[in-house]
């Protein structure tokens, strides 16, 4: 389990989360949910610890991530944190294999063993026939299970991801929101999506509503 207690953030004078508490659960899948501006991206980053909070914690089972030091933080985010962003931000020059190896092989995992865990996860993703193709030579949704293959490569605790369907149509749009819901049944993630596509927040665990800097409910689903 992931919690966050009394977390505040601020850029200059512009206060963007306000005192947040949230206990994230270990198999669910969240959606964040509210208006433009409300703090969900920078509440994610957070959680992710890609933005230090003002003030504070982020325990992750019983690590206090900001409590750690720069290299080790670094260490925990590759091993323990996956991410999937809105336009996939694969490497252009890599081969989708390549691209799903990366994380793996920053961890240290040797070439050898990275190459064949991504090829497991490329196998499960349906994208076998696309392994040495570069991010120009495939489609939106193929981009994107490709940044969700990277992103489960080191076996993370938790996946992040930010409006992760924002840039894709309808079907493909589904086919994503789907995959989570399989990844999580099959493989045991846990997932915290930022959303603004309503239906998916319907399927979701828990819908968590954040408007204004303050998480003003959480809806559960089950």
């Amino acid at each position: 389990m992931i919690n966050l207690s009394e977390i505040r953030k601020s850029f200059d004078s512009l206060d963007v989360l306000k005192g947040v508490n949230l206990s994230i659960n270990d198999r669910e899948v969240a959606a964040i949910v509210g208006p433009s501006g409300a703090g969900k991206t920078t509440l994610l980053q957070i959680i992710g610890s890609l933005e230090k909070p003002d003030s504070g914690k982020v325990i992750y089972g019983d690590t206090d991530i900001f409590a750690l030091k720069p290299d080790e933080l670094a260490r925990f985010r590759n091993q323990n944190i996956g991410f999937v962003f809105q336009f996939h931000q694969l490497l252009p020059e890599f081969s989708l294999l390549e691209n799903v190896m990366m994380p793996a092989l920053i961890k240290g995992t040797s070439i050898p063993i990275a190459e064949k865990d991504a090829k497991k996860l490329i196998e499960y993703l349906g994208l076998t026939s696309r392994l040495s193709h570069k991010p120009a030579e495939l489609s939106g949704g193929e981009k994107q299970r490709a940044a969700v293959a990277r992103s489960l490569i080191n076996k993370p605790q938790i996946v992040l991801a930010d409006e992760p369907s924002g840039s894709l149509d309808s079907a493909n749009r589904n086919d994503l929101h789907k995959l989570f819901f399989d990844l999580r049944n099959d493989l045991g993630q846990t997932f915290v999506i930022v959303t603004h596509d309503e239906n998916f927040a319907a399927d979701a665990d828990r819908i968590i509503h954040i408007n204004d800097g303050v998480i003003t409910s959480i809806t559960s689903n089950k």
